[in-house]
């Protein structure tokens, strides 16, 4: 087979892992396994959104760079396929130039989904994690699920076709989720829950993948990539906490009501504050004692919050948060809208599995959350480490696609571990605590990757111990 297809053939499967989402702290290994299966004398360096390939020529001493540049999001169904052409090629199933073709037809082809699926499967991933993981109500469900719509047909649309207003579009997004949260939020009668609406509306722009991603990349001392990416997840996440904050203000800004129910407090004026409880007497003269939280002009019972939303129990059902039982059907529900949201084919024998798959993950999450509570970055590795295991042992036994089949898994730990730490919108008073509250979420998300980090990298140790070696790289997290 003459040199030049071979290489060409990896150039192709370069730019299609980079475009497709592959796990960056495994690209340089699979390449460079197909470059020495393939006998192309290429060598590899990997930077955030570019490969830099060089191509030895033994026969005239001389070298040739090129630079591979591609910038894409998570596509599972593309990225499987890819993953099944670079195996056939490097297993002589079929020849380099038939896996350059494939990879070429493959690069060309549209997106699985059209726009308005994209958006549809958007609200659906919102509303379920807003009830799920965020205590939103039916009425809640509803607004987050608007907003993380409008948040998808912007970043599929004007992001990709305005250069400039891709730098601010998730700031954009994040204030006007943040203004419409605030608004609801403030009619009288606790109709609608700020936290829930505006947490749930921007989870799925949180960059818990990026720095996910960083923290496998400084497992793997893939430093300068790690720490580039680790630090521009802090960064954005700073920026999206910093545009909640300006939607809320600038709606407060707006209604002068909301603002001044907002700090207003509507405290007793009899009010004493005492070993953590505030306490005063009421027309009985009979001292009471409450220990609550400060909402929108009103004192709310802390036995009525639940994950930040005032529920009372005289409420209506539409208005109470979702029984524990409904995690039997949502649970899975959301798995499958994640998984096709990431343009997996419904079609799929990978997309049951990637359901199964992140199911068990949620149960060994929420099973360490209750036996170690406060401590996401173990619950996490607890989820983790059994859809490492898993997922491994779907590769190993089955001959599956490792990577794709956990994907659906790993991102749901993200938005359950920072429900767990109590959300993301916050109600501040200061611009110190709108920063120190966006570093805290930033930390958060970093305690939640390196927990996970573990749980992959312990449950790959322990199914790639026993057996025969792999031929070529491993297609996983």
């Amino acid at each position: 087979m003459d040199v030049n297809i071979r290489r060409t053939f990896i150039l192709k499967l370069a730019k299609a892992l980079l475009h497709y989402g592959a796990p960056s702290h495994r690209i340089e290994s699979q390449l460079q396994a197909a470059s020495e299966i393939l006998d192309a004398q290429a060598e590899f360096v990997h930077l955030p959104n570019i490969l830099i390939v060089t191509i030895r020529n033994g026969e005239t001493k001389s070298s040739r760079t090129h630079f591979v540049r591609a910038r894409g999001r998570v596509a599972l169904s593309s990225l499987h396929k890819v993953h099944l052409i670079y195996r056939d090629v490097l297993h002589d199933t079929i020849t380099a130039g038939e896996g350059t073709v494939a990879l070429k037809e493959l690069l060309r082809r549209p997106p699985i989904y059209p726009l308005a699926a994209r958006c549809f499967l958007a609200f659906l991933c919102a509303s379920i994690i807003c009830a799920l993981s965020f205590g939103g109500s039916i009425i809640d469900m509803w607004i987050s699920g608007l907003c993380a719509s409008l948040l998808q047909y912007l970043g599929l649309t004007a992001a990709n076709k305005s250069a400039m207003y891709a730098n601010v579009y998730e700031i954009s997004v994040s204030i006007v989720v943040a203004f419409v949260a605030r608004g609801l939020s403030s009619i009288n009668g606790n109709l609608f829950c700020y936290s829930a609406i505006s947490s749930a509306g921007i989870v799925v722009i949180l960059p818990g993948f990026t720095i996910l991603i960083s923290a496998l990349e400084l497992m793997s001392k893939n430093i300068f990539c790690g720490s580039v990416r680790v630090v521009y997840a802090i960064i954005y996440t700073l920026f999206l906490g910093f545009g909640l904050t300006i939607g809320s203000d600038f709606y407060l800004l707006v209604d002068r009501r909301a603002r001044r129910g907002y700090y207003r407090n509507a405290l007793p004026t009899n009010l004493t504050y005492s070993e953590g409880h505030f306490s005063f007497f009421d027309s009985g003269n009979t001292s009471r004692v409450i220990s609550g939280v400060l909402g929108i002009g009103e004192m709310l019972e802390q036995e009525h919050v639940f994950k930040g939303c005032y529920r009372d129990d005289s409420w209506p059902w539409y208005r109470q948060p979702f029984p524990w039982w409904t995690m039997l059907f949502l649970v899975p529900l959301y798995s499958i809208c994640s998984s096709l949201s990431n343009l997996q084919s419904y079609r799929s024998i990978q997309l049951p599995v990637m359901v199964i798959f992140s199911c068990c993950s949620y149960t060994a999450n929420k099973a360490a959350a209750l036996a170690v509570p406060g401590r996401t970055d173990l619950s996490s590795a607890a989820g983790a480490f059994a859809i490492g295991v898993l997922g491994n042992l779907y590769s190993r036994i089955i001959g599956g696609t490792a990577f794709t089949s956990m994907v659906t898994g790993v991102l749901f730990l993200v938005p359950s571990a920072i429900a767990q730490g109590g959300g993301l919108a916050q109600n501040f008073h200061s611009s110190a605590e709108q920063y120190y509250s966006g570093f805290t979420l930033a930390l958060r998300m970093i305690s939640v990757a390196s927990g996970v980090t573990i749980g992959l990298f312990v449950s790959q140790v322990l199914v790639y111990t026993l057996g025969r070696r792999k031929n070529v790289a491993h297609f996983a997290f």
